[in-house]
């Protein structure tokens, strides 16, 4: 075997062929990688993967018709036909050689993560999972081509049909929903032969263990009907119909192994069959999760609201890891063609397609597929850009809402020209199973009783006294209050008393923050240091953007309230307090020195020993979009952190956005035209020189 693999690997270099397919491939490769990497500075590989499969439709052909088609046309094959080795071992020593090519360039792109490594964070799990998924294909179109060329003594006859049956495989996804958007027998049946997607699965962040066994198991199984195609050939004039009928039988079992097997694998656990390999471990179930589900002890039923055929992978993966955590959820996929009016038993409007309704017993609630991902735009392409995964989180918070017996309640008190509460962050106290209500104090005698926390966001118009005092009186109960101040040119006595009620008043001005790694561009754009709390334990190893922030001044001598720094500025800070004629950021006379608290919780004793807690945020800008999307997703970790604390309720699962890890990794122009000048024509260009060569040498000779 290991001399035939010798000549074969020895045939390819001697000849133009290998050196063309080196030199088409790396070409290729060359370009995306320069596109994708150098330039858009994209943190992994699978970019590049995904886009130069569709080379494997013309490379593959060309690299296999001749390994045993020329050798039947030229009659060479009788050398294999009596050699005194088995043909498995024929077979196999002529495949790993065409392995052996097809591996070249794919080291060469393996390289590249860790190069790019060292000029940023690389997503390495990602990158090398789908090089592993890009190696398996090609080396089961490998055995495609290699099978299709042992039927035949004609190169050009075995390369159109390798190509045929790679482009099959290529498309077979999209053939399957021509043929049915339902899906049916005959989909599932060709789904069989899906190669590329297969491969979108590694490249999606989770290692696919039936991806994998689907590549080995069929790669085995062409080479073992290769070896049969020329064993028959080998023995048919001894053994006529005797051998023909074993090969077939042998055929037959092998083919059932192969499904047999894909089908085993199948039906393991979610968490078996998909690894994550995100660095921040997207599709990966927390441990609050994992604690939690298994504790239900009521019947649930997730309706995904789409065909199956066109489900989201990633979040069916989360669903179905969940599902293996109780055996109370059942799963059942609603296809809206055949039933479209099913989301009215539910909700008046229709949700979009991939939506959650999770049904239990006491309630059901809808989680819409908009709510799975959140985006930003990209002011540079006008276009939305995923920067999150919330399937664990909102599929989690759905559970737990369905399997409570009561919500608590919050109340946003408006009239006093608040800042309106902005939809991700209705969504977070949604999200975190509490209801919200807007109140105004001028129709009510109190607050309510079912109050459990008042959210005062900002308040540019100063309460009246009347309202000031039901404010109060609901916090000397126990009550609990966000209470977000800002910055107006107007006294505001009443709505300092209520401040005054946690003995907490503003300092003068507005924070200049001088610690360059503090600030964000601008002095008034604050990353102020997380201080160690329960509230804070979401972000404290992250960052928040509090810009135009103020700050509180309290006594550490008070008696009946105990207060805990949540942000902190730093020393070199200053507070500016002639803001309508300063014209520069320089401190001048009159400014107050740092450093200060710009938010807060306070814990004060009031009636019957009851603690009414507050958190008090010197800036209105923290919980804004604008805000949190210069930090993705923390500010609103804070805030869902706040709500929380300050409700008590059987349901407070709440699992953050996952981030998805953007960084870019940045080069200068220079560099990217240096790399693609070596990738696009240097390298590429290299190999087709020294084949060709080769190849005159060869045939001056």
């Amino acid at each position: 075997m290991i001399a035939i693999y010798k000549r074969e690997v020895k045939s390819f270099f001697h000849s133009f062929i290998g050196w063309l397919f080196l030199a088409a491939t790396l070409l290729l490769m060359g370009i995306y990688f320069t596109v994708y990497n150098m330039l858009c500075g994209y943190p992994n590989i699978s970019y590049v993967l995904q886009s130069v499969i569709f080379l494997f439709m013309i490379t593959i052909p060309i690299l296999t018709m001749r390994i045993l088609a020329e050798e039947r046309k030229q009659k060479t094959d009788q050398l294999i036909l009596t050699a005194p080795i088995t043909v498995g071992k024929v077979v196999l020593g002529k495949y790993l050689a065409l392995v052996t090519v097809f591996a070249i360039p794919v080291i060469v792109i393996g390289i590249t993560p860790v190069i790019l490594s060292f000029f940023g964070t690389f997503q390495m799990g990602v990158s090398y999972t789908a090089l592993l998924g890009f190696f398996l294909y090609g080396c089961m179109a490998l055995a495609i081509g290699m099978l299709l060329s042992s039927l035949t003594e004609s190169i050009v006859i075995a390369a159109v049909l390798t190509f045929i049956a790679l482009f099959l495989g290529y498309l077979m996804s999209g053939l399957c929903s021509i043929i049915s958007t339902t899906g049916n027998l005959l989909t599932k049946c060709l789904s069989v032969f899906d190669m590329a997607g297969r491969f979108d699965e590694m490249t999606s962040g989770s290692f696919s263990v039936p991806a994998v066994v689907y590549y080995i198991t069929c790669t085995l199984f062409l080479l073992f009907c290769t070896t049969q195609s020329i064993q028959k050939r080998r023995y048919s004039a001894s053994s006529g119909l005797k051998i023909g009928a074993y090969s077939s039988g042998m055929i037959v079992i092998t083919t059932a192994l192969t499904i047999a097997v894909n089908l085993v694998v199948a039906q393991l656990p979610e968490e078996i069959l998909s690894l994550d390999v995100t660095s921040n471990k997207l599709y990966t179930l927390t441990e609050e999760t994992k604690e939690f589900v298994p504790t239900i002890t009521e019947d649930i039923t997730i309706f995904v609201y789409v065909n199956e055929e066109y489900k989201d992978a990633n979040l069916d993966k989360t669903i179905q890891k969940i599902n293996d955590l109780s055996d109370h959820i059942t799963v059942t996929y609603v296809d809206p063609s055949i039933n479209p009016k099913f989301y009215t038993k539910y909700t008046d409007t229709a949700p979009s397609s991939n939506s959650l309704i999770v049904v239990g017993p006491n309630r059901s609630r809808v989680v819409d597929y908009n709510d799975i991902y959140s985006y930003e735009v990209d002011y540079s392409t006008y276009e939305y850009q995923i920067t999150g995964y919330d399937g664990e989180g909102q599929l989690t918070s759905a559970l737990a809402y369905v399997t409570t017996d009561e919500m608590p309640k919050i109340y946003v008190i408006t009239g006093h020209d608040e800042l309106e509460l902005e939809g991700q962050f209705t969504s977070a106290i949604q999200k975190e199973n509490i209801e919200y209500e807007e109140l105004s104090l001028l129709t009510v005698a109190e607050i309510p009783e079912d109050a459990q926390a008042i959210i005062i966001d900002a308040p540019l118009n100063d309460y009246s006294e009347d309202d000031a005092d039901k404010v109060i009186s609901y916090l000397e109960k126990g009550g609990n209050a966000l209470i977000i101040p800002t910055w107006t040119e107007t006294e505001m006595p009443n709505f300092q008393k209520i401040l005054d009620f946690y003995g907490v008043s503003i300092v003068e001005g507005m924070i200049v923050e001088t610690d360059s790694s503090m600030l964000y561009n601008d002095p008034f754009y604050l990353f102020p240091e997380i201080q160690s709390d329960e509230i804070t334990s979401s972000v404290y190893n992250a960052s928040v953007f509090a810009p135009y922030a103020q700050g509180l001044s309290y006594s550490d001598a008070a008696e009946d309230v105990y207060y805990t720094p949540l942000l902190k500025t730093s020393e070199e800070s200053y507070s500016k307090t002639n803001l309508e004629t300063a014209t520069e950021y320089d401190k001048s006379e009159g400014d107050i020195d740092g450093p200060f608290v710009i938010a807060l919780k306070a814990e004060k004793t009031v009636e019957n020993a009851e603690i009414s807690n507050a958190v008090i945020i010197a800036t209105e800008n923290l919980f804004t979009e604008n805000a949190d999307s210069i930090v993705p997703g923390c500010n609103i970790k804070l805030f869902s952190s706040v709500v929380a604390s300050m409700t008590e309720h059987e349901s407070s699962v709440s699992i953050p956005v996952k981030q998805y890890d953007t960084s870019i990794i940045a080069f200068s122009s220079q560099a990217s035209y240096i790399v693609g000048f070596l990738a696009i024509l240097v390298i590429p260009l290299g190999c087709l020189v020294i084949g060709f060569v080769i190849w005159y040498n060869r045939r001056k000779k």
